[in-house]
């Protein structure tokens, strides 16, 4: 059996990531599965443990890094997030490909660890589109919207990083932009 594709799916806060994966999550043909991450911050309303993320306390996060349990991991705004490697691992092993939705930092880790990672940065159609969509959630105060938005702006100069870079103007035409270079890369 052919090992699965490791896709990366990155880009700034609040550009569409999760929006977008739903559109092309739902093509059978690209035999996709999406690695839960894990985190230590406080679920938001309608997200469901397991599904959106594992949600855990910071001993147990940090164990999991001294352990080399993660294949990435990154700490924004005082909460950790990561990937847990040996399920990746599992998956590809059985032939899924096998998507992350991860922090640019966190791509960096899994390029070094997966050279065959196959990366896409999603950007914005504008900064103030942005900014629009982050307080559109309004679930989070000023202090960390301004923080959100702030990394955005150092995110989006590490475009160059990635081998492909999709805008989310249209959610749909996004998905559909990147199940090609899917298909492409299967």
């Amino acid at each position: 059996m052919k090992k699965g594709l490791l896709i990366v799916l990155s880009g700034p806060s609040g550009v569409g990531k999760g929006t977008v994966r739903q559109y092309f999550m739902q093509n059978e043909e690209l035999n996709l599965v999406y690695s839960t991450s894990m985190t230590t911050r406080q679920p938001r309303a309608g997200e469901v443990e397991g599904i959106d993320y594992f949600f855990t306390d910071k001993a147990h996060f940090e164990q999991a890094i001294e352990n080399g349990e993660l294949l990435e991991w990154a700490e924004f705004v005082g909460n950790y997030y990561g990937t847990p490697l040996k399920e990746v691992e599992r998956l590809r092993e059985a032939g899924k490909n096998v998507i992350l939705e991860i922090e640019v930092q966190g791509c960096t880790q899994v390029k070094e660890k997966c050279p065959d990672a196959v990366t896409i940065f999603m950007i914005p159609p504008s900064m103030e589109e942005l900014e629009n969509r982050i307080r559109g959630r309004r679930s989070e105060p000023e202090e960390i919207i301004q923080q959100r938005l702030a990394k955005a702006q150092r995110e989006m100069k590490m475009v160059k990083d990635y081998k492909y870079v999709v805008c989310n103007d249209d959610p749909q035409l996004a998905a559909d932009v990147i199940a090609l270079i899917i298909k492409r890369n299967m």
